[in-house]
């Protein structure tokens, strides 16, 4: 298409149109005028002005062509998709690159998880671990309380048991005592250790 404008505007080709067109206007106006009879002045002015109407209308139209400047156009028209396209190819990468960027931020933040719920777990396992000794450690002293107070119990027991004891023979040897000795008996027995008492002072 533009090189058929280029071509259509060369001053040759123009010319050579002009002509043609002349000619064309002039072989009808002739074949118009023998049937009606026209003069040839009247179809000479008819074809002067018609060629010069058509000259005006080719005028205005190259010039118009000249004025749109097709080609500049076009040339804009292609520069501006090439941008758009370089642009959107840009975009395109930048878009890419921030796919990735996140990509690979999901995957450290889902790597950061993995390693704190590893890290937890084994916080857990080393409290439950830690709790579990502690427990075995105050079941141990408990034990060892309970042992010691179990012990404690037992020379308590022991103890009153022989106090008990040891008053009830007393008793028992005071009634046995009573029972057998007499009262002269029980004088004697009592000079018998003032006696003594003397002899050892």
């Amino acid at each position: 298409m533009k090189r058929c404008i280029k071509i259509a505007l060369k001053p040759q080709v123009l010319t050579v149109i002009f002509m043609v067109l002349i000619l064309l206007t002039a072989t009808l106006a002739f074949a118009e005028g023998d049937e009606e009879h026209v003069s040839m002045a009247v179809q000479l002015k008819d074809l002067m002005w018609r060629c010069i109407a058509f000259a005006m209308l080719v005028i205005i139209f190259v010039w118009g062509i000249k004025k749109l400047d097709v080609k500049k156009a076009l040339s804009e028209r292609r520069e501006n998709i090439a941008k758009s396209l370089q642009e959107a190819e840009e975009m395109k990468v930048a878009a890419e690159q921030k796919i990735a960027e996140y990509d690979q931020k999901l995957a450290d933040a889902n790597k950061e998880v993995e390693e704190l719920r590893a890290a937890m777990r084994e916080e857990g396992l080393a409290e439950k671990a830690r709790i579990i000794a502690e427990a075995a450690s105050s079941a141990e002293k408990i034990k060892a309380q309970a042992v010691k107070a179990a012990e404690q119990e037992i020379i308590k027991a022991k103890a009153e048991l022989r106090y008990e004891a040891s008053r009830l023979a007393v008793q028992l040897a005071e009634k046995t005592l009573k029972e057998v000795i007499g009262a002269d008996d029980q004088g004697k027995l009592v000079d018998e250790y003032l006696s003594k008492v003397v002899e050892l002072h």
